[in-house]
Order: structure tokens, then C-alpha cells, then sequence
């Protein structure tokens, strides 16, 4: 069981906002963590990109944001079939066959993700090795 409660944890607002802990975006922006946090964002960011935040839901990652950058539209018009961002009501008013449906569409985004991720591995290894044989052909060892 907890592994299902770890897997729903970021459909809950609190638990997405409590990632934005140095988010470069406080105040007198469109962007503050509560705003990015309710548009289903996530903040996840690297030692280069401070400001990347993922939807929890689609995964979708953005960054490079600016201080006037609404979460929700941005979201929308990167995401548009994400169905997180196009909730009509709260997660915690959602019957059990709603929440297992739209739970079913996460799951897709995250096949989706995961077979490019693997696409991605498999395209780099090829081209490293296609590189190793042209060089081999050319007898650059």
C-alpha cells in the first residue's frame, strides 16, 4: 500500500508546493511556488536549471521561466492533453472511478515517457557504435 500512496502523493496541492524550496520565484510574480504547485508542478531542479518544474501528471518539464509567466496557461499550452491541469473540481472531490480513471491517464503519460526515455538510450548507443565502426572502417582506431 505504500507504494500507491507514495505513486498519488503529488495530486495533493501541499505536497507539490512543498517542492519548490528554493524556487527562484517568490513573490510579485505570476509564477510562486502556490501558483505553480496548483497548476500541478513540481520543482525539479539541476545544477544547470534552477527554475525546472514538471507537471506531476504529464511530465511535462518547462523551464526558463520569467516572473510574468502564468503556470496554468503555460502548462496548457505545452500540456493540452494533460487531464490534471483540465480537472473541473479538487482532487479530494473526485469519486473512486473518477480518481482510478484519471489515475489510468497518468499511467499513460508515464508509458509514453518511459519508451521515449528508452527510444532516446537506444538512438544514442546506435549512433556511438555506428561512430566506432565508420572509425574501425577508416582505420582510425
Amino acid at each position: 500500500m505504500e507504494a500507491f500512496s507514495e505513486d498519488i502523493k503529488m495530486y495533493f496541492y501541499e505536497n507539490r508546493l512543498k517542492t519548490f524550496e528554493g524556487w527562484p520565484f517568490e513573490e510579485n510574480c505570476s509564477c510562486t511556488p502556490q501558483n505553480m504547485a496548483k497548476a500541478g508542478f513540481i520543482h525539479t531542479p539541476s545544477d544547470n536549471c534552477p527554475d525546472i518544474a514538471m507537471c506531476f501528471f504529464c511530465l511535462k518539464e518547462l523551464e526558463g521561466w520569467e516572473p510574468d509567466d502564468d503556470p496554468e496557461k503555460e502548462h496548457k499550452s505545452h500540456s493540452a492533453a494533460c487531464q490534471f491541469i483540465a480537472l473541473k473540481k479538487k482532487v479530494e472531490e473526485l469519486n473512486v472511478e473518477e480518481f482510478f480513471k484519471l489515475q489510468k491517464e497518468r499511467h499513460k503519460f508515464q508509458n509514453i515517457k518511459s519508451f521515449n526515455d528508452d527510444i532516446t538510450k537506444f538512438e544514442d548507443a546506435a549512433n556511438r557504435r555506428r561512430a566506432e565502426i565508420l572509425k574501425t572502417a577508416k582505420g582510425e582506431e
